[in-house]
């Protein structure tokens, strides 16, 4: 195979430059947002934490992430072509694979981060220091980069007996393995096993760090207090629940039904939208992060003002 063709979303040319806009829309707005959120905790002094350090390497994997699928796709709609050679297809697979799974395991290190915070006041500093901060982010991307480079070596063993159309707009592994003329038991195979530990374990570490959090909340003896230790997880907590809620919707699209289309729109809200809602649904409860954006929207007001004068 020297390349395939991703179908995209719509074989209608007429709605081509509709959804060429509404993408380009949707990852530049995820791309400012979440550079904002970035630019906002390293500019503050006050947001050196380790919620916001985690918070930061959050936004960066869900810039990375929608780079790796959209720039393709948009490219793709504007040279009215639906190519992409094998090994891009192969480099977007192992990409798109091993930020799903920097996600996932971010999220759970945040879920530990909110759960020592409110159960371990203490010894928060302590139990938090940077030095484990960063071995837990350095953790994140080892099991991403032994995840992905394993379903990426398994899928090297594929072949393909014609030209190969992908009903997606990116390459999925799941279509790949359904299109291969050779035994797929192996990737299969893999694949279960990947989605059961990334499934289970994370999940798993997530809802017992929420139960001991809403354990200690409901301990606490005043409404403010418990308000207050609440309001530092909700946004967390929302964003956990958008995240597995999409995953899921793919999930089980791909596996209900036999029309490919279904999972495509589907993994638009997985793969676009959730990444673009995330700085939204932390900076709109968050004062820390309004204060931090006001701040720097002011500098930048000001940097401008010097220049032009």
């Amino acid at each position: 195979m020297s390349e395939f063709l991703l179908l995209g979303l719509s074989q209608d040319q007429e709605v081509q430059p509709l959804i060429y806009v509404i993408f380009l829309s949707m990852y530049l707005t995820t791309v400012l947002g979440n550079l904002l959120i970035i630019l906002a905790a390293c500019s503050d002094s006050r947001l050196h934490t380790p919620m916001y350090f985690f918070l930061c390497n959050l936004s960066l994997v869900d810039i990375c992430f929608t780079s790796t699928i959209v720039p393709k796709m948009l490219q793709n709609i504007l040279l009215q072509t639906k190519a992409i050679s094998y090994e891009g297809c192969i480099t977007q697979m192992f990409f798109f694979i091993l930020f799903v799974t920097l996600d996932d395991f971010l999220l759970t290190v945040m879920a530990y981060d909110r759960f020592v915070a409110i159960c371990h006041p203490l010894h928060y500093t302590v139990i938090m220091n940077p030095r484990v901060c960063g071995l837990m982010v350095l953790g994140c991307w080892v099991l991403g980069l032994l995840n992905s480079s394993m379903e990426a070596l398994v899928s090297l063993r594929l072949s393909f007996c014609i030209k190969v159309e992908i009903p997606h707009y990116f390459c999925d592994l799941d279509q790949l393995i359904k299109l291969a003329c050779s035994d797929t038991f192996l990737n299969k195979l893999v694949v279960f096993c990947a989605v059961l530990f990334l499934a289970s374990g994370p999940l798993l570490g997530i809802i017992y760090s929420y139960y001991k959090i809403i354990s200690s909340i409901l301990g606490v003896a005043s409404a403010q207090g418990r308000y207050k230790a609440f309001s530092t997880c909700a946004s967390h907590l929302f964003v956990v629940s958008l995240f597995y809620a999409t995953g899921m919707g793919v999930y089980l699209s791909s596996a209900m039904s036999e029309r490919a289309y279904l999972s495509a729109l589907a993994s638009v809200l997985y793969t676009v939208v959730t990444p673009m809602l995330n700085p939204f649904i932390y900076s709109l409860r968050n004062k820390d992060i309004k204060r931090a954006l006001k701040t720097l929207f002011m500098q930048g007001i000001a940097i401008q003002s010097t220049v032009l004068h």
